[in-house]
C-alpha cells in the first residue's frame, strides 16, 4: 500500500510538478536552486511513497490520485 498523499513533503510536491513538466534533473535542480544530487533524493523518495516504479509512473500515479493536474 502506497503513503496517502500528505505524506509527500511540500518540497517532493515541488520536484513532482516538475516532473510533470517533463523537466530533467538538472534543471529541476537549477528552478529550485539545489543540487543534482538532491533531485535524484527527492524523485527516489517521491516514487517510493507513490509505490512507482519510474519518474513517469510516478507522475501517472500523482494524477490520479489527484496530487497534480496537467
Amino acid at each position: 500500500a502506497a503513503v496517502p498523499a500528505e505524506a509527500l513533503t511540500p518540497r517532493e510536491m515541488q520536484v513532482l510538478e516538475l516532473l510533470a513538466e517533463g523537466l530533467p534533473n538538472k534543471a529541476i535542480a537549477r528552478r529550485l536552486d539545489i543540487s543534482d544530487q538532491t533531485v535524484k533524493f527527492h524523485v527516489a523518495q517521491v516514487c517510493g511513497k507513490l509505490g512507482a516504479i519510474n519518474r513517469t509512473d510516478a507522475v501517472r500515479r500523482a494524477v490520479r490520485r489527484g496530487l497534480i493536474a496537467l
